[in-house]
């Protein structure tokens, strides 16, 4: 990797920075002053700035339990962000994989890794994410069968993708869509003639948010974690 690409992916400057700071001598290479921006350098060099050693650059895989009242953006004016929870650099790097309403809470995936974000918001991988619901009347028995059949949402005429509904009690589901429709499961229970009190998402593909997170928290996920996109 070029040095000024390589000191640029671990600190918060922009290359163009980076390379004034080559062009100032805050740089060195295995102990080396370097000016060279375009030098190759790697895991096993030793690179310092301002005397400081820096680590090597590493992909990042995050879980995060969104609040309500957060959005999913990496900025916002009236809103605080996802972002804005993380204690770590570069968060403006980081993808937001499967965003979630201001009012919906739950499970947030954050990486760097274009790749695996794609795998996972691509409509062609039918990645399944599971909320739990809370509506404002009973769920009716005939909800699932519709859910299971498509819905035609108000102002589409495309409808929905099959969804399996899980009742868990009157006024109490989960659901698993394989689509991301804006405000999809508000929508399709609105089509019901239904209201959704509350949104929680618990689960993208194998991937389960953490009972131990509490809200505003987030963890690295594990190497089976992030195998299973």
């Amino acid at each position: 990797m070029r040095l000024d690409k390589y000191i640029a992916s671990v600190t918060d400057f922009s290359r163009k920075e980076v390379k004034r700071m080559l062009h100032a001598d805050e740089v060195t290479v295995n102990g080396e002053y370097e000016r060279d921006a375009g030098r190759k350098v790697g895991e096993q060099d030793d690179v310092c700035l301002q005397g400081m050693p820096l680590d090597a650059p590493s992909t990042r895989y995050l879980m995060l339990y969104k609040p309500e009242g957060v959005v999913c953006s990496n900025d916002d004016p009236t809103h605080p962000t996802v972002t804005a929870l993380l204690e770590l650099p570069r968060v403006e790097r980081l993808h937001i994989c499967g965003r979630l309403d201001v009012d919906t809470t739950g499970l947030v995936l954050l990486t760097d890794d274009g790749q695996w974000a794609h795998r996972i918001t691509s409509p062609n991988r039918h990645t399944g994410k599971i909320y739990h619901v809370t509506t404002a009347d009973p769920i009716s028995a005939d909800t699932v069968r519709r859910f299971a059949e498509g819905i035609v949402l108000n102002g589409e005429s495309r409808r929905t993708k099959p969804a399996q509904l899980e009742l868990l009690s009157e006024h109490e589901a989960r659901v698993c869509l394989h689509e991301g429709r804006y405000h999809q499961v508000k929508r399709m229970f609105a089509a019901m003639g239904n209201r959704v009190e509350s949104l929680h998402r618990e689960q993208i593909g194998d991937i389960i948010l953490d009972e131990m997170l509490e809200p505003g928290e987030y963890r690295e996920l594990t190497p089976e974690e992030i195998a299973s996109v």
